[in-house]
Formats: structure tokens, C-alpha cells, sequence
């Protein structure tokens, strides 16, 4: 990971997701005819446990599986689907892995992770990596130890890589030494809310040159300025053990924007054994005397998690890559090369290096295994929701069974509609034709590779493309059927085959994708699927999902049986209505008074002081020659006058304008800090505003909105736009709250952004301008926000979160607990008791 979490996501990170066990399979579950039953999952239903293991590295000891991650979270299963917690997060002393943490690994807190910068006020150990180590001489003189190798973190740079020993694989492991330290300057200097001097003399680089393992300081370590050159060096944190095919033990590490690299390790001591000097390899790679050689990324562009695998099936040393950033936005997406040695080169199907030729767009770099997707579900599919998907899956390990053979692919995920929320997920890997892998569809349920029959495969597939992106956007499925003709028909168009006993081949648009056909368990449907996963030579990988056979009349039945309009009783904004169904059957709408509600389903609702009106909306669903129909009574709302509640107008001081409410108080650069300044300057409307300087906010009174129905106005002019600073603030607590931002996280919009269960993300579809008055304003009704700019309706959506179900909630201007303060002018605060309506809306914005 790059960086420490803020708080929103670090408590987040540390929740544990269990699951209810998914219910018995329908009496719709397709027949297959498996060669090797007893060897297959059958139609068992799964029972799962999930836990959540960010950056999970897997590891088995005997009949145990174990994964190890961030935070000191690790958790153990029996069968790779029921997994069960045994550690306590950073609790010291009494730690679950590292007794006294504290005190263990004061050595590595030394110089990133304790109470430091971004772990200010905590820890930051993250991602480690545990195994066995035969050849480990103990202090006793005895052979053998569990090894782990953590990092610890202060910024996104300034980072070490140490490890400690036990006998126990679930510890307490006792610490043994650090051995690379990244972030460090020429000169001295230190990082904020920091007291450690970051020279490279306060690492063990001195040592290290004094006792001749290094030939001297690196002068290429440093920018111009002596900071640290991160452009073509590390950060040392994600590192992963490698024991290669003739035993010899190397780590690999890193994290961007230098790249990742590669150490050999001296079995007997856990210990780095350095190159000494500078080199370069054959390939013309980095070799650097300290942090060894160059195996992929470098140039600012991201990439982490590196994990190393020898495969005895293709003799290859493969290299899983995450891509992207690891927020639920952030487009995490895992990728793969290979290589005949463990240093490298490593390169993917397209021939393209891993370490990258300068600063280049890396999209096209790495075979894409998995990123974020969707089978998504439409009106009339089985299941409830959007779908299936994930968010952000990346920073895996790999698990090979020895026996059987099989892989794994282990990594965590987050999840649509479910925020920075993530759990573990394990998916079986296995090897197409050319020798690359490819990642099955649908988490592991026991399932093998097994003898697929024809006639199985033929029929409709929910298909997804990966394609190559780095992007927070889902790619959500398409409509195929593999005919029985060998024909692929639908959204995509091409030919397919069947190769062997299960071997996929698939040719779309030129492209030949090479992979295997395979059961898995299809969560929204509730039962077992043939599912095909397969790459190109281009390193696209594609899915496909098969589709219970059904008749066009089947499907529309399923539809109109499906099809329902929430709160169809109190209408209050625009409806949602679907006009396409499952398997792109068309849904048609038609309205008996289409100036209340039109066939879009746009509401448009009567003047206050009005009645009721109702209407009915009809939706007709036509799939193929079959046509049915089902009708709905609406009930649409008149508009009601929103109530003030509290008027701050900054008339040269902070107080409340109704007498209602106490002033608002300054702060420092947190809501909850002392200190800071505010001034006033000329209004938007005449008057005056007050004037934030980018270290100060207005703590407002507590309990200043109470409800679940209320709205906000204020007049805004950005000095600076910084990516989350808030406006308005409010929060229930550190895990509830809402903002209003001038510049979002999604694609700098200016949005009403909220977190809770789940990020709620309220987008204006533009980014207010800065050095001149803006109006903004929100409104939310019973889970309906609206949100205005310049008295312009620009988003409205259901389903947002009931924040302020107490009369103590926290409320602020400028400032939150976590980002950066607001600098520039805000003006006429005014808070309301119910939903404003369009006169009202256009009454506050009129300059």
C-alpha cells in the first residue's frame, strides 16, 4: 500500500465481515455430467466464514492454512472457505504475533511506524510474510524457525522491512533485525508530526559501509535537493519470500513509485545478503548495492504486493503485481509476469518488461488477472441487488498444493455499494495453453478441473472483458451464448471451441483467448455453473458465467414477477425505472398523467399547499415475440416548505442569526483541535463572509441537525481546491458522517460525499470554480439526497444513509477529523427542517 490509512479507512480495515451461510439450491440447478464426481464440488452448497485480512499472505502448516496481513490481522481455515480470527489487532502488550509490540520492534519503530507522521497517535505494520525456514540457526543452536518479515510505515516512503522468529507459526514471534530502510535524505530532515531525522547515517547503511558489505553511499539515492529519490528506488514495505527451484531464498519487495526489487537472503540468518556495488544486468536492469536488483515498475507509476511463485508445471518463476490504488475507487487490479529466473526479466504475454522503460502509461504492462467487475444482475435474474463483483481485489499471494496441484490466488477485495469494507477471497488459478495463469470466476468451493462435457458448455453466459485499465470504474457483464455450432452470438460475436477435456478456446474480434472451462459456484443464482476464464496473447482476460436455459416467456415471466418501484406510496423525486430486463429483454413505460410523472419516471410534484396526486405507471416487457404487462399506483407528495433552523450570515462575527442556536466557535486544522483564525471579507450577497486561511475551521453547535429530513445552503469561494476538504462537515461519529466538498473523489466532482456501512458518493457532474462565489445547497428526505449548484438540481439518489440519528452529532466548516482544511470564503450558512423546494432553492442561490 502506498500510504497509512486515514481514519475512515484504517477502522474500516480492521472490521470482521462474517457471512451468513447462502441459502439451499432451487430446484433450477443445471445438470452436468462430471467424470470424475467424487473429485468435484457436486452440488454441495458452500458454507463460507469471511473475515477481513488486508494484504493477505497465505502460508499452510499442516493441515492449516493460515494468511497473515496489515494491521496484524492473520486468520486460519481447514478448507480455504471458513476462516476464523485468532489475533488482536495492535494490542500491546499481550500482542497475538509480537507479545510486547511496542518494545519487540522498537528496532524498526526506530525509524517508521510508531506514533510517527501518518501512524501519529498508533502503529503501521503492515503486510507480512510468514514461512518456515529449515536452515534458521537459533540462538540456541538448534535448526529451524517461522520466519516473518513485516514492514513498518510512517509516510508514503519512509518505510523499513524487518523480521522476527518463532516456533509457534501463530507466534509470538521474537524480533531479530531490520534490514531495509527507504525515505531516508542526505541531509538531515524530518517529516511532519515527526521527531525522526531522516539522514541516511540513521539507518544501517553506516554499518553496513563500515563493515564493507557496502561500497559507500549511493549519491543517486538523492534528488537534487537530498530528498529521497523515490522515482527509481523503493519503498520498502509488501515483502514476500521466495525459495526458488534449487533452494535458494531471496525476498522480494517494494512498493511505487520506484519499483519492486529483489534480495537474496542467507537461510541460516534471515538476513539481506547485499550486492555490495552497482551493476547491471544482462537486460540492462538495476542492480543497486543496497537494495538489490530491479524487477518491475519504477517512474512514479503503482505497483505493490509483489508475490514470486516457481511453477514446476511450466518452469517458470511467475510475479503477481498490483496495479492501482487500494481504495474502493482506486482501481486495484492484479497483474502477472514471468520469467526463467527469480531475478528477472520478467515480462508478460505481450513481451512487454515488467520493469518499466520510463514514464509511461503502465496500463498496457502486466497480463490483467483480475480487476473490478460486475455480473450484474437485471430485473428478473435470480438473486437480490446489483449483483456479483468486486472492488479494488489485489495484493494477493499464491498458494500451490502440493499434492493435488492446484492454485490459488489469495487477495483481498472490496465490494460494490459496500464501501472501504474488504474481505478475503481465494480463487483457483490455473495454467492456459501458453503457460499463463488465469483466475476462475467464482471464489473456490472445492471444485477441480475435470472432464466437461459438450453439450454443458453450449448455452447463454454473462461475459466480461477485463480489459487493460486502471480505472475505479466497474466493467459490468454483457449477453453471449456459445451456439451449439461453435458460433459465439450476443454482445460480442466470434467463434469458440473445446480443446482437450477442458481446455477453452474462444476467438473474438481477432483475438484468440486460451483457458478452461469450469464449475463454480454461482452466488446469485444460489447453484454450481459452467463458467469459462481465459487470456489473450495481449494479456486481456475474459469470463463467462452461464445462464439457466429458459424461454422467452420464462424470462418475461421472471421479469414482471421481479418488477417492483420502492415507496410507490410517497413519492417525493424522480423515479427509477428499468428499461431493460434480463437477457436485454426491453422494458416499456407508459403513464396516465405523464405531467406528473413522465414516462422517464421525472416527477414533477405539486405546489405546496396542493393534494395528493396519483398516477399510474404501466411497464410492458417484451422479450422475443412475448409481450406482458404490470401496473403501479404512485402517490406523489406536494412540496412542503423547509423550516430554518440556523442562519449563520458571518456578519463580522460567528453568531446564529435565529438566536436559536449558540455562535460557532474557531478551531485549529481538526474539528477537534484548538487554536486558528478566522477573518471576514466582502459576501457573496453584500455583507460580509468568513474567511478561512487553510489551518482553521467553525466548530458549530452540537445536535445542529437531528433528523432525517433536512437541508443545508451556504455560499462558497475557494481559495484552493484540495481533493476532500469539507465545506459543511457533520458526523454522528468517526465511522458516520457527511460532507459537503468542493473537489471529490470521484473525478474531482463537487459532491455531497458520506460514510458509513458504505460510501455514499452524491456527484454534481462538475468542479466549482475557485476565486469566485458559488451557491451549493443539499437537501435529504427520508434516504432521497438532492444536491444543487448555483440553484441547479445537478444529483439526486436514494438510499442515503440516516446519519444524524442523535442529538450530539459533531458539526463543523472547513475542517473534519482527518483532511485538509478549507482555504478561501464561506458565506450565509443556513440549515433547515425538511426538504427545500424549487422556490426556495432558487430564492438562496439569486445573487
Amino acid at each position: 500500500m502506498i500510504k497509512s490509512f486515514g481514519s475512515k479507512l484504517a477502522s474500516l480495515s480492521l472490521m470482521i465481515m462474517l457471512t451468513i451461510p447462502t441459502t439451499a439450491m432451487g430446484g433450477g440447478a443445471m445438470s452436468y455430467n462430471s467424470e470424475k464426481p467424487q473429485e468435484d464440488a457436486g452440488d454441495t452448497e458452500p458454507v463460507f466464514q469471511n473475515v477481513s485480512v488486508h494484504d493477505p499472505s497465505i502460508v499452510k502448516d499442516g493441515d492449516t492454512y493460515y494468511v497473515f496481513g496489515t494491521h496484524i490481522e492473520a486468520a486460519k481455515s481447514n478448507d480455504l472457505m471458513s476462516w476464523t480470527v485468532f489475533t488482536n489487532g495492535y494490542t500491546t502488550p499481550g500482542n497475538a504475533i509480537y507479545g510486547d509490540l511496542s518494545k519487540n520492534l522498537a528496532a524498526s519503530f526506530a525509524w517508521a511506524g510508531e506514533n510517527d507522521s501518518d501512524s501519529k497517535g498508533g502503529f503501521a505494520v503492515w503486510a507480512p510474510d510468514v514461512f518456515y525456514n529449515p536452515d534458521y540457526i537459533n540462538e540456541d543452536g538448534t535448526q529451524g524457525a517461522y520466519m516473518i518479515y513485516y514492514s513498518t510505515s510512517s509516510t508514503y516512503i519512509r518505510s523499513a522491512i524487518g523480521y522476527a522468529v518463532s516456533q509457534n507459526i501463530e507466534g509470538p514471534y521474537t524480533y531479530v533485525d531490520t534490514i531495509i530502510y527507504s525515505g531516508f535524505t542526505e541531509e538531515e530532515a524530518y517529516d511532519a508530526n515527526s521527531k525522526v531525522n531522516k539522514k541516511w547515517t540513521n539507518t544501517n547503511l553506516s554499518s553496513l559501509i563500515d563493515s564493507g558489505a557496502l561500497q559507500g553511499e549511493n549519491g543517486d539515492w538523492f534528488n537534487e535537493d537530498g530528498s529521497y529519490n523515490n522515482k527509481m528506488y523503493p519503498n520498502a514495505i509488501d515483502p514476500m519470500i521466495l525459495t526458488d527451484k534449487n533452494g535458494k531464498l531471496w525476498l522480494t519487495y517494494g512498493s511505487w513509485s520506484g519499483g519492486i526489487f529483489l534480495l537474496e537472503l542467507d537461510p541460516a540468518t534471515g538476513k539481506a545478503v547485499y550486492p555490495g556495488a552497482d551493476s547491471t544486468t544482462a537486460d540492462g536492469r538495476m542492480v543497486d548495492r543496497y537494495f538489490g536488483t530491479k524487477i518491475a515498475g519504477g517512474y512514479f507509476k503503482s505497483g505493490e504486493g509483489p508475490y514470486l511463485v516457481y511453477n514446476k508445471e511450466t518452469d517458470y518463476y511467475h510475479l503477481f503485481d498490483t496495479y492501482g490504488w487500494l481504495g474502493a475507487d482506486g482501481g486495484y487490479n492484479m497483474r502477472t509476469f514471468r520469467s526463467k529466473n527469480p531475478d528477472g526479466p520478467y515480462v508478460d504475454a505481450a513481451g512487454n518488461a515488467a520493469v518499466l522503460p520510463g514514464d509511461v502509461d503502465h496500463a498496457a504492462y502486466g497480463n490483467k488477472l483480475m480487476g473490478n467487475f460486475l455480473f450484474k444482475r437485471e430485473v428478473g435474474d435470480p438473486g437480490t441487488g446489483i449483483g456479483f463483483g468486486y472492488k479494488s481485489p489485489g495484493h494477493n499471494s499464491v498458494y500451490t498444493d502440493p499434492e493435488t496441484g492446484k492454485m490459488f490466488v489469495v487477495f483481498h477485495t472490496r465490494f460494490p455499494q459496500r464501501g472501504e469494507t474488504h474481505e478475503l477471497r481465494i480463487h483457483q488459478l490455473f495454467m492456459n495453453k501458453d503457460g499463463w495463469p488465469v483466475a476462475a470466476p467464482y471464489r473456490y468451493t472445492g471444485e477441480s478441473l475435470e472432464k466437461v462435457d459438450r453439450q454443458d458448455i453450449v448455452g447463454e453466459y454473462k461475459f466480461i472483458n477485463h480489459g487493460k485499465a486502471i480505472s475505479g470504474d466497474l466493467i459490468e457483464s454483457s449477453y453471449i451464448k456459445l451456439e451449439q455450432n461453435n458460433k459465439i452470438s450476443g454482445d460480442v460475436t466470434g467463434t469458440w471451441k473445446k480443446t482437450g477435456h477442458n481446455e477453452a478456446e474462444l476467438t473474438i474480434d481477432g483475438q484468440v483467448y486460451s483457458g478452461v472451462f469450469v464449475r463454480g459456484w454461482d452466488p446469485m443464482a444460489e447453484q454450481y455453473v459452467m463458467t469459462f476464464t481465459a487470456m489473450s496473447e495481449q494479456g486481456v482476460a475474459v469470463w463467462g458465467s452461464r445462464q439457466e436455459d429458459k424461454t422467452d416467456q420464462q424470462i418475461a415471466d421472471d421479469i414482471i414477477a421481479d418488477l417492483e418501484l420502492e415507496n410507490t406510496d410517497a413519492v417525493i423525486a424522480d423515479l427509477s425505472l428499468p428499461t431493460e430486463g434480463a437477457r436485454h429483454a426491453s422494458i416499456v413505460w407508459t403513464s396516465s398523467n405523464p405531467d406528473v410523472v413522465a414516462e422517464t419516471g421525472a416527477v414533477n410534484r405539486p405546489e405546496s399547499g396542493s393534494d395528493n396526486a396519483t398516477v399510474t405507471l404501466t411497464a410492458t416487457v417484451t422479450k422475443g415475440s412475448v409481450s406482458a404487462s404490470k401496473s403501479f399506483t404512485v402517490t406523489v407528495l406536494p412540496y412542503v416548505n423547509a423550516e430554518l433552523t440556523a442562519k449563520y450570515s458571518f456578519e463580522g462575527n460567528l453568531d446564529e442569526s435565529t438566536g436559536s442556536l449558540e455562535a460557532g466557535k474557531v478551531t485549529g486544522d481538526r474539528i477537534d483541535n484548538t487554536g486558528g483564525t478566522i477573518t471576514y471579507a466582502e459576501g457573496a450577497n453584500g455583507g460580509q463572509a468568513a474567511v478561512f486561511d487553510g489551518a482553521s475551521g467553525i466548530r458549530l453547535p452540537d445536535g445542529l441537525i437531528a433528523s432525517n429530513d433536512y437541508s443545508v445552503s451556504l455560499w462558497v469561494k475557494p481559495e484552493q481546491l484540495t481533493t476532500y476538504t469539507a465545506t459543511f462537515f457533520g458526523a454522528r461519529d468517526a465511522n458516520n458522517w457527511v460532507s459537503l466538498v468542493p473537489k471529490g473523489s470521484v473525478g474531482d466532482n463537487t459532491m455531497v460525499w458520506s460514510g458509513s456501512e458504505s460510501w455514499y458518493d452524491g456527484t454534481t457532474g462538475l468542479t466549482i470554480a475557485a476565486g469566485e462565489w458559488t451557491h451549493l445547497a443539499f437537501s435529504v428526505s427520508n434516504g432521497t439526497l438532492k444536491v444543487y449548484v448555483n440553484g441547479e438540481q445537478k444529483f439526486t439518489g436514494s438510499n442515503f444513509r440516516d446519519i444524524f440519528t442523535t442529538d450530539s452529532g459533531a458539526f463543523s466548516l472547513g475542517v473534519n477529523w482527518w483532511d485538509a482544511p478549507f482555504k478561501g470564503a464561506l458565506d450565509e450558512l443556513q440549515v433547515f427542517e425538511g426538504e427545500l423546494t424549487p422556490a426556495q432553492i432558487a430564492e438562496l442561490s439569486n445573487r
